[in-house]
C-alpha cells in the first residue's frame, strides 16, 4: 500500500520502498511548502501529480542526469547559438517561465504544473532555491527552463520553446555555468530523446543518491554565484561535443 504522508512533520519513507510500477512512486500526501520541497530534493524525491490527484512523490530508477562535462552540442545547435541573436538572462522572468512551461504541457498532454505547483515553486524562488534561465529574442521570451539549485546540483523541472532550440539554448547556458563554477550534475528526472541527444544518460537510483551525498551534503551552494540576475548576449559554444 502506498504510504500516506500527513501535512506535518516532514517525513518520507525510505527510497527502497518506491514502486517499480509506476516507476518510482514513493508516497502520497504531505505538503508543497518549502520545507517539504527542500527536504524532498535533498533526498532525490520530487512531486508530480495532476489536478484531482493528491500530491504524489517520486524517486524513479533509473534516473536521467546530465554531467556538465558530457554535454553534446550538435553542429546545427552550435550555429544557432552563435548566429540566432538570442539573449539569455537568469531569474528575470521566473513566474513567466513557469507559466509558459505549464502552457506547453497543457497543450501537449495536460499539465501537471497546476496552480498549487506554480505557487509552491514561486515561493521557493523567493527563498533563493528555485531559478529560471530565460531566453529572449527581439525582446520576446522565446524559451527557458526552471528548477531547483542545491549545493552543486541543479534539479531541472521543466522547459519550453517558442522557437526552435530555445530550450536547448537555456540548457547549454545552464550547463556552461555549472562547468565554470564546479557544478556536479543536472537532474533531468526521466528519459527523453531531447535530453539524451545532448548527453544526458540514465543511472541507477543508488548511484544518483551517492552523487547527491557528494554534491550537496556539506557543500556550499553555488546557486548565489550561478543565478544572480544578469544578462548574457550570445553563447560561446567552444568545447561542446
Amino acid at each position: 500500500m502506498l504510504p500516506w504522508l500527513p501535512p506535518s512533520p516532514v517525513h518520507f519513507p525510505p527510497l527502497e520502498q518506491a514502486l517499480d510500477e509506476p516507476d518510482g512512486l514513493l508516497a502520497a500526501g504531505g505538503s508543497l511548502t518549502p520545507d517539504w520541497l527542500i527536504a524532498a530534493y535533498r533526498r532525490g524525491i520530487f512531486p508530480w501529480f495532476s489536478d484531482g490527484q493528491p500530491i504524489l512523490w517520486w524517486s524513479p530508477s533509473p534516473r536521467m542526469v546530465l554531467f556538465p562535462d558530457e554535454l553534446r552540442i550538435r553542429r546545427s545547435l552550435s550555429k544557432r547559438l552563435r548566429n540566432a541573436g538570442f539573449t539569455v538572462t537568469w531569474n528575470t522572468a521566473f513566474p513567466t517561465v513557469i507559466e509558459a512551461c505549464a502552457a506547453v504541457r497543457s497543450a501537449e498532454e495536460g499539465t501537471w504544473i497546476n496552480d498549487e505547483m506554480r505557487e509552491a515553486y514561486i515561493a521557493l524562488h523567493s527563498l533563493g532555491y528555485a531559478h529560471s534561465i530565460d531566453v529572449w529574442r527581439g525582446g520576446c521570451l522565446v524559451g527557458g527552463l526552471y528548477g531547483v539549485g542545491m549545493g552543486r546540483v541543479f534539479f531541472g523541472e521543466s522547459m519550453f520553446s517558442r522557437e526552435p532550440d530555445a530550450s536547448k539554448i537555456a540548457l547549454v547556458h545552464l550547463t556552461r555555468q555549472l562547468q565554470a563554477l564546479g557544478g556536479g550534475m543536472i537532474d533531468c528526472q526521466m528519459h527523453t530523446s531531447h535530453l539524451a541527444s545532448m548527453g544526458a544518460r540514465e543511472i541507477a537510483r543508488q548511484e544518483f543518491i551517492s552523487y547527491l551525498d557528494q554534491y550537496i551534503e556539506g557543500q556550499e551552494s553555488i546557486a548565489p554565484r550561478m543565478f544572480t540576475t544578469h544578462r548574457h548576449d550570445g553563447i560561446n559554444d567552444e568545447g561542446g561535443r
